[in-house]
């Protein structure tokens, strides 16, 4: 299954495409690393926005996308540039997209850890988080949470 980590950073939405095979992981070649939204907030620059990104998805056949939430309040709470992208992902009628809560991540990395050090995937270090939120998605499918 080929899914999308989100990490969505003031106006863009970081992504990394991870795939798990066989008890591999597989990193295919993607044209963005990032899908960017106009700070303008224009209802056609978020239409824009939701249309790249469903347009990237559906060309590299994504089966799921899986966005990290961002806290509504408090020091680390996201901006409203943010969860309108990130609500713009989640009305694409054509994806399963899903979302993960901090704690969730947390804890699914703590049971299932990252065997590989994140300069050996070839990723931008901006892709950090969003490699963490696939490969926690893929984990949480294959041994489920109890």
């Amino acid at each position: 299954m080929l899914i999308c980590g989100v990490d969505i950073k003031g106006t863009e939405a970081v992504i990394c495409l991870l795939e798990y095979r066989e008890g591999v992981f597989f990193m295919p070649e993607c044209r963005a690393r990032k899908v960017e939204f106009s700070k303008r907030n224009r209802r056609t620059d978020l239409s824009y926005f939701q249309s790249q990104f469903r347009q990237l998805m559906k060309d590299y056949k994504v089966e799921k996308v899986v966005i990290k939430e961002r806290p509504l309040t408090g020091k680390f709470s996201g901006g409203a540039l943010g969860f309108k992208m990130e609500a713009a992902i989640q009305l694409i009628n054509d994806i399963d997209v899903e979302t993960i809560n901090a704690q969730t991540l947390k804890a699914s990395l703590k049971r299932n850890p990252i065997t590989v050090s994140f300069a050996e995937t070839g990723l931008k270090v901006f892709q950090e988080h969003a490699f963490a939120v696939a490969h926690a998605a893929h984990m949480d499918i294959v041994y489920p949470p109890a």
